[in-house]
């Protein structure tokens, strides 16, 4: 769900003032940029992006670049039948709806998963939401992971990191450098057309590895711990050659999928469930009257 930061009014004034500078619902259709539509819907152009990838906007590739059919983003918006905008009609989710994927996946099977993939790729695996926020406990971590995340400031820290790689536009998963200097990978969990979460790989040592003594107390005083426990825990890491890398590559976009299905699947049983209660509350109703 897309979540908007100004009232309704003020989206609709302006993208009717933006939708005159670019002829929307005219017989020609022109292609907005990411840029012109943010300028309307005012949010950051990677959730623009984002619901781009994931089928959540009108829009099309040309070459390397996202563009958006001012006449499909019109009818998006509610703009061209009269009806009211989709921005104005915009609801924050509760976190403990059917929509949270913590709702949608058992805990135990999620962790039972991460914990087979960990041992069988040789890397740390964790399954979080759209936010960073683990859904379960990391599973095959790696000794400096440990060390280092005894505190709340440093669990913290490791939130903010995983919740950057979710903000990325890039939607295949690749290794990049996490806030440790550790190698961490993700692919996405998805429910419907929306991203729920992610499948984090990680704990993987970049080559050369391990980095100079004053990266090391860097990273302890970003973690607000002692620089001897990093010193102490800096080979206690996982090392893959290019191969294993790019098996990490393969598999984690295939636990994600599984995930995918099994959350789809509760929701689609739990739909079906409130249709049931819905039919049995409106026949007892029924009855009442009779």
């Amino acid at each position: 769900m897309l979540y908007f930061t100004s009232s309704a009014v003020a989206y609709r004034a302006g993208y009717a003032e933006h939708a005159a500078a670019h002829s929307i619902g005219s017989t020609v259709t022109s292609l907005l940029t990411a840029k012109e539509l943010q300028e309307v819907l005012q949010v950051d152009r990677s959730t623009i992006y984002r619901m781009a990838e994931s089928g959540r906007l009108p829009a099309v590739k040309v070459g390397r670049q996202w563009r958006f059919p001012s006449e499909q983003i019109d009818d998006w918006l509610g703009k061209s039948n009269g009806t009211s905008s989709r921005v104005s009609n915009a609801k924050t989710p509760s976190p403990d709806g059917n929509g949270a994927l913590i709702s949608l996946l058992p805990r135990e099977y999620v962790e039972d998963m991460a914990e087979l993939l960990g041992q069988l790729l040789g890397v740390m695996v964790v399954v979080t939401d759209m936010d960073g926020h683990p859904i379960s406990e990391a599973a095959n971590p790696c000794g400096l992971f440990e060390a280092i995340n005894e505190t709340d400031d440093a669990v913290a820290r490791c939130v903010v990191s995983w919740k950057r790689l979710a903000d990325e536009v890039d939607l295949r998963p690749r290794f990049t450098a996490s806030h440790m200097g550790l190698l961490c990978a993700r692919s996405f969990v998805r429910v419907g057309s929306e991203l729920k979460g992610m499948v984090m790989v990680g704990g993987v040592a970049p080559d050369p590895w391990p980095p100079a003594p004053d990266e090391l107390a860097s990273i302890a005083d970003a973690f607000g711990v002692p620089p001897d426990v990093v010193q102490n825990h800096v080979d206690e890491v996982y090392r893959l050659g290019q191969s294993d890398l790019d098996r990490v590559l393969d598999y984690l976009p295939r636990m994600a999928q599984m995930l995918s299905h099994i959350a789809n699947e509760r929701t689609n049983h739990l739909a079906k469930l409130d249709a049931i209660a819905t039919l049995v509350g409106a026949d007892a109703t029924t009855k009442e009257h009779q």
